[in-house]
């Protein structure tokens, strides 16, 4: 039984039957009842049923959303409901229309990749294809189909290569000749040997010639650069939409002097150009570097078109403000043409105008998703999907006395009894694991993990899964009920996470150096780098960093011993430079190291002292935090997870806690907080949590008590906003144990404050507290764990946690 019969009601059936007619016959329809997520498994249920009536042609048709996220979550969801498709993106740009910059590296190659593969004649042994598309992409005029189809490089071993062309091609289509191949688009010329990073490559490669003759493509691993497999055959795509050839450049002249007039002396733009250099932003002026723009239609030959709600709306705004920026820009330049530094092509040139957006809409077949019912007399231009939005638990999470997690798992349950296929859709791997276990707490077990849509079918009928899919809410079509994670828990704020930074990107960030900036040196002291030099020693150059001293002295410093050198840490330009060969450094650097010895000797003194005494070993149950962590409204960072991780160790190791937890504001430290403080009080440990602020104390309060909601804690509240009856209410209720958790300020340390079991001190900036407050926070740190927040730590207290003694 095929995908679509068994998840579709027959309303989703007719209404795909409909699609296919109205395609034919090129005239526009509506499909109704289309909740967001769903729209991707209609689309998956076309393209099966473009690519029969194909009869062995390839089958295309393109998505259209409103923005660039929209088209992005399309994508993840598609690849879920069919992975036999082929998915072919065009990302628009991501800069503004007549800006200074040109758009992102990645972005252009991505692009470009696309719009060589559809330039291409299509074979009948493709699969299937879906081109997504925005808005903004998509009226936005590209490069001539013929000429990008032209524009590639084959090549395979055993073939013979023009060296000297090949690196003329790299370099007029956008390639950057660096030293090392690390980054999409670069590449490296070193005798008979070229390495490249094209786009659409999963690693780059290196080519190896022996006079004209390619002997080998080997791909290679950018961070150790060993080769790691040999290729039979390479395609090369450009890595621009702009090609700097003899041809465009004298074009592109041309064309610039007749549209703003022949003073070009001085203008930077067109220098640039006549010297066969790429200027930043050089691709705002791309219509001059063609006879002619396409558009994204002439590559898609006709196919038909899958419109986001609300799309008419998106391009009407684009348009709108492509006309903004540019009579901005014309106003500057008509105001003071001598020195404006911009001329900006015509809208029509670089951009699709409404008249030819609505009417290239009008030829071609599309159909519309709404999330809405038929409207009434829409006849055969609007048809049904059958779908509709799924359960949403708000009431349930608006009810403190209902268990949200126990009301998803009953509803799963009357699914299965249905006979429905179940999937409970989660953003990550790890919130779904999270899921799964809170799940379990509540009857459902042993849930499966499924990547696609067939696997989760193939699990029989009333099956329940586990997926990772990007929806901000679930559905139900026919036998088939996808359960969104936003449901369960409200709102998620999913930030994509970043790679970490390798330790060479962590050098290279040294580059950021200015002329004039003063530096420190492990041996010399006090610098002042005046920039790079190169200079020649034992016969062979050598980069060298020049630094200034006092009496004139100078300093070449190679740029491979880069680590001897730090930033001088005060804002002070005035400061006195050390004399290379002088006393002073070193006479420095002796008192210092002694005044920390002796600071040394008494803070270690300190931490060994905790370490010897006994904490409450605090480990938190597993259903019950693992719900409490699912209230988080956000997808957690690796660095978050580490702090937290690490947190909990210490909470659990019998040993007082000291750790210090550094992070800028809204990198989520606060989470960090409330995860340990739910382990201590769910343990019976009481927790105080001091801040420098009243209102740092009121945003505390507020966050606190909305994530513990539902669970039995109580929180209280010190400063001097909270009324005095309040005041003495809480005082009490703490002297008894019956306030698990005190947020306040500097008032959490007054002596009539007194805690019947503390077990957790977490100090929130701690660097704003005076002496005195530090003086009662250490008498409090005697056999409690204690956890210090700060976004700009003190450089004893980042000290004491970079050395680990905290």
């Amino acid at each position: 039984m095929s995908v679509s019969a068994r998840t579709r009601s027959s309303q989703t059936a007719t209404a795909l039957g409909a699609a296919l007619s109205r395609f034919e016959a090129r005239a526009p329809l509506l499909l109704a009842n289309v909740p967001d997520g769903f729209d991707a498994f209609v689309a998956a249920d076309l393209a099966r049923a473009l690519a029969r009536r194909a009869e062995g042609k390839a089958a295309v048709f393109a998505h259209v959303a409103r923005d660039a996220s929209r088209s992005a979550a399309f994508r993840e969801a598609l690849r879920f409901a069919a992975p036999e498709l082929e998915i072919l993106d065009v990302p628009g740009w991501d800069c503004q229309p007549y800006d200074r910059v040109s758009p992102n590296g990645a972005i252009a190659a991505r692009r470009m990749t696309a719009l060589s593969r559809l330039s291409r004649a299509k074979s009948s042994a493709e699969r299937p294809r879906v081109v997504t598309l925005t808005a903004d992409g998509l009226l936005q005029r590209v490069p001539p189909r013929a000429v990008v189809a032209a524009d590639t490089f084959s090549a395979a071993p055993g073939d013979v290569v023009d060296l000297a062309a090949l690196a003329r091609w790299l370099e007029g289509n956008g390639f950057l000749r660096s030293g090392t191949v690390r980054e999409t688009g670069e590449y490296a010329q070193r005798g008979g040997i070229i390495d490249l990073f094209a786009p659409g490559m999963a690693a780059p490669v290196r080519l190896d010639f022996f006079g004209d003759a390619l002997e080998s493509i080997r791909a290679f691993d950018p961070e150790s650069q060993r080769t790691t497999g040999q290729l039979r055959s390479l395609d090369l795509v450009p890595m621009s939409e702009l090609r700097l050839t003899s041809d465009s450049m004298r074009r592109f002249r041309l064309g610039y002097a007749a549209r703003f007039g022949g003073q070009t002396r001085g203008d930077a733009l067109y220098e640039a150009v006549s010297e066969g250099r790429r200027h930043q932003g050089v691709e705002h002026w791309l219509p001059l570097f063609y006879d002619s723009l396409d558009t994204l239609f002439d590559y898609l030959d006709g196919a038909p078109l899958l419109l986001d709600p609300l799309i008419d709306d998106a391009a009407e705004e684009r348009l709108k403000q492509i006309a903004d920026y540019y009579d901005a820009r014309k106003f500057a330049h008509d105001a003071d043409p001598a020195n404006s530094g911009y001329k900006p092509l015509e809208p029509r040139e670089l951009y699709l105008t409404n008249e030819e957006w609505r009417g290239v809409l009008e030829r071609l077949p599309c159909a519309q998703f709404s999330p809405f019912a038929p409207p009434q007399g829409a006849g055969a231009s609007a048809v049904d999907c059958g779908a509709r939005k799924g359960r949403d638990f708000a009431p349930e999470r608006n009810d403190p006395e209902v268990n949200i997690f126990q009301a998803a798992a009953d509803h799963v349950a009357a699914l299965r009894a249905q006979g429905k296929t179940a999937i409970v859709a989660g953003w990550s791997d790890g919130s779904c694991e999270r899921l799964g276990h809170v799940l379990a707490e509540h009857g459902l077990r042993d849930l499966p993990a499924v990547a696609t849509l067939p696997q989760a079918l193939a699990l029989g009928k009333g099956a329940t899964a586990m997926a990772v899919l990007a929806i901000e809410h679930g559905f139900e079509a026919g036998d088939l009920a996808v359960i969104g994670e936003q449901d369960i828990l409200g709102d998620r704020l999913v930030r994509r996470r970043r790679k970490a930074r390798s330790a060479e990107n962590l050098i290279a960030e040294v580059a950021a150096l200015g002329a004039g900036d003063l530096v420190v040196h492990v041996d010399h002291g006090i610098g002042r780098f005046v920039g790079l030099e190169t200079i020649t020693a034992a016969g062979a150059p050598h980069d060298c960093l020049e630094i200034h001293y006092a009496g004139g002295d100078k300093l070449y410093l190679p740029v491979e011993n880069i680590e001897l050198l730090s930033r001088y840490g005060s804002e002070d330009t005035e400061v006195q430079l050390d004399r290379l060969g002088g006393v002073a450094w070193q006479a420095r650097k002796a008192r210092m190291k002694n005044r920390i010895r002796e600071m040394a000797k008494s803070l270690i003194a300190i931490a060994a002292q905790r370490t010897t005494r006994q904490a409450p070993k605090l480990v938190p149950p597993e259903g019950l935090y693992d719900e409490f962590c699912a209230r988080f409204p956000y997808d957690e960072t690796e660095d978050q997870l580490a702090a937290i991780e690490a947190a909990l160790d210490d909470l659990s190791s019998g040993r007082p806690m000291d750790r210090l937890v550094c992070g800028d504001v809204g990198f989520g430290k606060t989470e960090v907080a409330l995860r340990a403080a739910f382990c201590a009080a769910i343990n019976g440990r009481q927790v105080a949590v001091v801040v420098p602020t009243t209102l740092l104390a009121r945003q505390h309060f507020k966050t606190f008590s909305e994530r513990f909601s539902g669970v039995p804690i109580r929180i209280g509240r010190l400063s001097r906003m909270v009324g005095a009856a309040e005041t003495r209410e809480t005082k009490k209720d703490l002297a008894e144990g019956k306030v698990d958790i005190l947020i306040g300020t500097h008032a959490v340390l007054g002596k009539g404050v007194s805690f019947r079991d503390l077990g957790l001190v977490i100090i929130d900036e701690e660097q704003h507290f005076g002496v005195g407050h530090k003086e009662r926070l250490k008498e409090m740190r005697a056999e409690v764990h204690v956890l210090t927040l700060s976004a700009t730590p003190i450089p004893r207290t980042l000290q004491l946690a970079m050395t680990c003694v905290r």
